[in-house]
């Protein structure tokens, strides 16, 4: 739902549960798939998620990429966490 931007309101504080938990929460492609979703919401998507946000770049800052990490998943999260 996240990747057809359909009820995003709703479905992003439960993917970001989810990824706080597990980053690399895999869908139905690869591992890491949610979390790749959820990094191409246009900024405005997060303007209510504030504190979901900042606890998900923590996570991702101490949470190491396997070597297969598909290239735009890795390119996203090192884009968000600097």
């Amino acid at each position: 739902m996240l990747g057809q931007r359909l009820s995003v309101a709703i479905v992003l504080p439960l993917a970001l549960a989810v990824l706080v938990d597990d980053p690399l929460a895999e869908g139905d492609l690869h591992p890491g798939d949610l979390l790749l979703a959820v990094l191409r919401l246009p900024v405005d998507s997060w303007a209510e998620a504030g504190v979901d946000r900042d606890r998900l770049v923590a996570r991702l800052r101490t949470t190491p990429l396997p070597d297969d990490t598909v290239a735009d998943l890795r390119r996203a999260v090192v884009d968000l966490i600097g």
